[in-house]
């Protein structure tokens, strides 16, 4: 960086601070972007060799590795990004999944992964249809215990070998997983603090919403309505 600022420097002194100074600050971006892409790409490189056939793509997002397994797959590729000394991603910072309805397999685990030897974080993603197991990575990453619990308390995804599956976040006799996508927005179950018995009790809620459609638009767009004060906008001050 010092010597490619020092160059830009003496050239602007020669063209007199115009001329191919754009030119100039425009190699020099190119330069700064390719160097900080360089590490990133490498490392991308190496992954495809470390996982190998399991990888279903591999493609950079946002400064971010991201990786697509199979399910079955998930856990060999987990320990091979784990134990290879380059990559050494060696931390799992998060695990959790997210809710595609339209999909045919509609879950989509997700896997987020550090290596402190490289500054580096990884993205691990893998499709799971409704009611197919997902192997546990407690064996692997100790962090995954209770974000697995998390996980089927919240989506109903159930993970092959955790060693304590309970929910986590809702009650034991809690009906349903609420980050669901139809799951409605009232719940099935109200709880209430009865005075009678003196004692929290719950009871099925009379009103329950049907599924709900998402078309991820903003409530604004389209809009043709005229808001109060929109009328003296074309009129002169």
């Amino acid at each position: 960086m010092p010597a490619i600022t020092a160059m830009a420097g003496f050239q602007r002194h020669l063209t007199g601070g115009n001329g191919n100074q754009e030119m100039t600050d425009a190699a020099n971006t190119e330069a700064d972007t390719a160097g900080v892409d360089a590490p990133l790409q490498a490392m991308q490189g190496h992954i495809r060799q470390v996982v190998g056939a399991s990888l279903v793509s591999c493609r950079i997002v946002q400064g971010q590795i991201v990786l697509g397994v199979a399910v079955g797959s998930i856990q060999q590729t987990l320990v091979a990004l784990r134990d290879d000394q380059h990559a050494a991603f060696n931390q799992m910072s998060d695990l959790t999944a997210v809710d595609y309805p339209e999909r045919p397999d509609r879950f989509e685990m997700v896997y987020q992964l550090l290596s402190m030897k490289n500054n580096m974080r990884l993205r691990v993603c893998a499709a799971v249809g409704e009611g197919q197991a997902v192997p546990s990575m407690t064996s692997v990453y100790s962090a995954a215990n209770w974000a697995e619990r998390e996980v089927w308390d919240m989506f109903g995804i159930f993970f092959a070998g955790h060693p304590d599956l309970r929910r986590l976040l809702t009650d034991y006799g809690f009906e349903g997983h609420p980050l669901r996508k139809d799951f409605p927005l009232t719940g099935h179950v109200e709880v209430r603090y009865d005075d009678t018995q003196r004692r929290v009790v719950n009871e099925p809620v009379s009103l329950v919403q049907e599924f709900r459609d998402f078309d991820f638009l903003s409530p604004w767009e389209g809009m043709q309505a005229q808001i109060p004060g929109d009328e003296k906008a074309g009129k002169d001050g």
